[in-house]
């Protein structure tokens, strides 16, 4: 009879025992790394090839100097599923707990990382800006303009202005390509629309050239509520056959420009040179924004042929060359 009863205890005890090994694991794997007040950097897990539930505890606790790797892995076996983990970049703050992280890696909750390309910059600029992004494979630096058109799916005659100004989104080790892709898709879209919604005074004949129109608009002015104005000098002096007579575009077409437009430069006979050539130059200088886009699609009704920088960062309209004169001797000269 005493035998069984102590049988029973041990029993009772090692149960017990059990229950408080299973309960503390749990509890243990379920707080969070550190303390709000020992909060440190987040890490940068990049989880690859090769890489075990094993190496993550390691990382984890000698990046954060804190709990007992083996002790964390073995608990994690027998708590959590640690042999389905995903490939990829995870970023682990102080405040997850293991159940956390275990989660993440096993459900692919990558790091997402985000570029904004801007509208009025060039290919070259743009390509420049993702050479530097952290985690973004290069794969276009080498090649030829053809060649990047060929993988894009281009078919327009330049890459120039055909890309999307936007934020975009990606995960570690895409490629640049799959980002100018995707802003060669979006721009194809939002060019079809706006030229299916395009007013009567819209100047141009194809979307292609609506981008050319737009990418000018772009560059000559910041101010949102000037673009459908701009548009409208240029619509009315396509409409009565005028030059556009556009700095930007002509600047665009000098090699290595110094930032100083000259006389010289501006009776060059180049094909961006509006000063000297009838209509649009061939390809946009710049990347056009959806704002500059609907704005070339959709002119403002105005009087006006032309317009000069004023000191506050607009515009002054003018409807006759020597009103405009008038304006160049007042913002530009200071000869009033």
């Amino acid at each position: 009879m005493k035998i069984r009863l102590i049988l029973a205890l041990l029993v009772a005890v090692f149960a017990v025992s059990v229950a408080v090994v299973f309960v503390s694991g749990r509890w243990y794997l379920a707080q969070p790394i550190q303390s709000e007040s020992d909060a440190s950097t987040t890490l940068l897990l990049d989880f690859r090839g090769g890489a075990t539930a094993r190496s993550v505890t390691s990382k984890v606790t000698e990046h954060f100097e804190k709990g007992s790797s083996a002790l964390i892995y073995r608990l994690s076996q027998v708590f959590d599923d640690v042999d389905h983990l995903q490939a990829g970049l995870y970023e682990i703050n102080g405040q997850q707990s293991w159940f956390d992280i275990w989660s993440m890696l096993s459900h692919g909750r990558e790091k997402t990382f985000t570029v904004t390309l801007v509208e009025g910059l060039t290919l070259e600029q743009w390509r420049a800006q993702l050479k530097q992004l952290p985690y973004l494979k290069d794969e276009s630096s080498e090649l030829s303009p053809a060649e990047l058109r060929q993988k894009l799916g281009v078919t327009e005659a330049s890459l120039e202005g055909v890309l999307l100004p936007e934020t975009y989104s990606y995960r570690a080790y895409t490629t640049d390509l799959a980002i100018l892709k995707q802003a060669y898709q979006s721009m194809q879209q939002v060019l079809e629309n706006t030229w299916q919604e395009r007013s009567d005074r819209c100047p141009v004949n194809s979307p292609y050239e609506l981008l050319i129109l737009a990418s000018i608009i772009e560059k000559e002015t910041g101010l949102a509520d000037e673009r459908p104005l701009v548009a409208s000098v240029f619509a009315n002096r396509l409409a009565v056959g005028m030059r556009l007579q556009s700095d930007p575009t002509t600047i665009y077409g000098i090699e290595n420009f110094d930032g100083n437009l000259t006389r010289t430069h501006l009776r060059e006979k180049t094909e961006y040179n509006t000063y000297r050539i009838n209509g649009l130059p061939p390809t946009p200088i710049a990347m056009p924004g959806k704002a500059s886009i609907k704005a070339a699609a959709n002119p403002e009704r105005s009087p006006f042929y032309y317009f000069v920088a004023d000191k506050s960062g607009g515009h002054v309209f003018s409807e006759t060359l020597e009103e405009h004169q008038r304006a160049v001797r007042r913002y530009q000269l200071n000869q009033e």
